[in-house]
């Protein structure tokens, strides 16, 4: 059976077997070490290239914030990252302060399926926050995740530890490698896209991630934030 199944890997995607991880789903995993230091050195190069050119552009995101709903413009919060590990994720704050405090009232007004939480015309949302999810200016702190090595800039998305919580064990599969800034998901719709065509999606590039694959999804989230598609 593991034979069969690197026989149909290598046919399929391209890549020898390293070390295979069969769970009962069907899903196969496959560590690329190679691949993995070449993208470590790939996200320190490019996020502190980031941070360093859009660091006056921060500071002016966060005195906006701060102006509209005087606080920290930085909103820290705890995600699940590779292999169930969880670590504090950080984005500009975009919603009001007491925003966690008011979710269990606002809960019937949910309009995403399976374990997540999304309210299109959300009222915790502050007026700088709602220009700043929609053109995913929020995320930019999180070029310092990037950094610190609890991130990539592309992966799965890390969810939070309450909504990890709730899926199954093929679901957990997408925590096999490092969470990112962006994804197959995020140029697939975002917010428009169904939670479990969000886990394919996820597993789709966790199976067939390579540099290459890396670059080029960049380059689509440049083009899918521009455009704003499928955010709020």
């Amino acid at each position: 059976m593991s034979a069969e199944l690197n026989d149909i890997s290598e046919a399929a995607y391209g890549y020898p077997r390293h070390q295979e991880i069969f769970i009962q789903t069907g899903f196969v995993f496959y560590e690329k070490p190679i691949y993995d230091i070449v993208k470590r050195a790939f996200d320190i190069v490019f996020s502190l290239t980031a941070i360093i050119i859009l660091f006056p552009f921060l500071i002016l995101i966060a005195a906006a914030i701060m102006i509209d709903d005087f606080g920290n413009p930085i909103f820290i919060q705890k995600r699940v990252g590779k292999n169930r590990k969880e670590f504090w994720m950080l984005k500009f704050r975009s919603m009001y302060k007491n925003a966690e405090n008011l979710r269990m009232e606002l809960q019937h007004l949910n309009e995403a399926d399976g374990p997540l939480f999304k309210i299109k015309e959300d009222p915790r949302i502050t007026r700088v926050g709602r220009f700043i999810r929609r053109t995913s200016l929020d995320e930019l702190p999180q070029l310092f995740n990037v950094l610190h090595g609890s991130m990539s800039i592309i992966g799965p998305r890390p969810f939070v530890t309450h909504e990890q919580e709730k899926m199954n064990e093929y679901q957990y599969q997408r925590l096999l490698v490092k969470p990112g800034l962006s994804c197959i998901w995020q140029i697939s719709g975002r917010n428009d896209v169904s939670f479990n065509d969000l886990i394919e999606l996820d597993l789709e590039y966790i199976q067939k991630r390579n540099m290459f694959l890396d670059i080029e999804l960049i380059f689509k989230t440049i083009i899918t934030v521009v455009l704003s598609k499928g955010a709020y």
